[in-house]
């Protein structure tokens, strides 16, 4: 990971991927894609691995279709 990796919410990921941002969170909760958790117990997902399934990089993309993508 970048140490200046930016964080986005679920929202912003939502957009990108032109689904709902509960959808977003449901693949989260169900492990499909990595995310962390602040203070105050909201998601937030890192811009480089959201990109990286976007621009449809291969091991990215075989984690997020099998659920194995750590957080």
């Amino acid at each position: 990971m970048e140490t200046e990796d930016r964080l986005l919410t679920p929202g912003e990921v939502a957009s990108l991927f032109r689904v709902d941002p509960k959808t977003v969170t449901r693949w989260a909760a169900a492990g499909r894609i990595g995310s962390i958790r602040t203070p105050g117990g909201h998601r937030r997902f890192r811009e480089s691995e959201v990109r990286a399934l976007l621009e449809g990089d291969a091991g990215a993309q075989a984690a997020f279709e099998s659920g194995n993508v750590q957080q």
